[in-house]
């Protein structure tokens, strides 16, 4: 482990501990400088990869974001979604439905630009901005081409509203096996997670969304050896997309499936202590009690926050359940 990264890890470290007493966690160092134009651009061509490190240091300011960000109750809108018609009410209501944080796909590896509904996402931070909401960039990358997954990546992190408002954090959505031979895509993810940790910053707070460590070790092919250490050194959240959905029913099938996946990622990193986001089944899959049972697993298992994935498909049974996860500190 470098300097750097154990700098970061203490402060995570830290974090964690002035949570329980409702203290403030620690401030993040963001870029600030000269990042309107590439937030408000459509094309690819308007990030400069050769600045990407530099650049994340000049005119820096403090800030309070932290890990905190994926504490609590959260919900997921993709490139898909209905919302994108109208930002400011689904915002409204998530707010009604005590969501905490907005996870909003700005693009993937086969579109062509950077934000797939650029007025959307402009429209969709200053709304939960001004609601009281966090929201976090996410990407799918293909690993194909690293130098377009990075240059997506720092899009999204370096994303500023013309009145100035960005995104909280950035998490990477580590699922594509474009890339056929497992090592070969390990290593191209974790060459563009050092890169994306080095135009962040030690202290912005990057989550790595990873498949169901589960569903990975019955599916022993599809991605062995997936690097859970590595991946903590460079990433302060863990967010696996357990979609209990697919596999189990009944709310004893989703607490245990829930359940396992967190258990699996703190043995894979050797960190008890590991920061989990919870992603539970696809809402739609979902019935009430199921619902109950997810949120067993994440209260009991003492996860940071949880959320379902998407927002349009969550049903108002499922809302009374996905409301008791707990806020960081509560």
């Amino acid at each position: 482990m470098d300097l750097s990264i154990g700098f970061r890890t203490l402060l995570r470290m830290s974090a964690l501990s002035l949570r329980n007493t409702f203290a403030v966690a620690l401030f993040a160092v963001l870029a600030a400088a000269s990042v309107g134009a590439i937030g408000r651009s459509t094309t690819d061509r308007t990030v400069d990869l050769a600045g990407v490190a530099a650049d994340a240091t000049a005119d820096e300011r403090a800030s309070a974001i932290t890990i905190d960000t994926y504490g609590g109750l959260g919900t997921w809108i993709d490139i898909y979604d209905a919302s994108w018609d109208d930002p400011a009410r689904a915002v409204a209501s998530m707010k009604a439905h005590g969501v905490q944080t907005l996870y909003l796909e700005t693009s993937n590896f086969n579109r062509h630009q950077p934000f797939v509904h650029a007025d959307g996402v402009r429209e969709f931070v200053n709304a939960a901005h001004a609601a009281g909401l966090s929201i976090v960039a996410w990407y799918l990358p293909g690993f194909r081409d690293v130098n377009l997954d990075v240059r997506r990546s720092v899009a999204a992190i370096r994303y500023r509203t013309p009145s100035g408002n960005a995104f909280d954090s950035f998490a990477l959505d580590i699922e594509s096996s474009t890339v056929r031979m497992p090592q070969a895509r390990t290593r191209r993810l974790l060459a563009l997670s050092d890169r994306l940790r080095s135009a962040a910053g030690d202290a912005y707070p990057l989550g790595a969304i990873i498949p169901s460590p589960r569903a990975m070790r019955r599916n022993a092919t599809y991605w062995p050896n997936f690097p859970y250490r590595q991946l903590d050194q460079r990433y302060d959240v863990f967010l696996p997309m357990t979609y209990f959905t697919w596999r189990v029913s009944g709310p004893a099938g989703a607490r245990s499936y829930t359940a396992g996946n967190i258990h699996i990622i703190r043995e894979e990193t050797g960190d008890p202590s590991v920061p989990i986001h919870v992603i539970g089944g696809i809402a739609s899959g979902a019935n009430a009690n199921e619902t109950a049972g997810f949120v067993h697993a994440v209260r009991e298992r003492h996860a940071l926050g949880a959320s379902y994935y998407t927002f349009p498909l969550i049903r108002a049974g499922d809302w009374r359940s996905l409301s008791k996860i707990s806020s960081p500190g509560s």
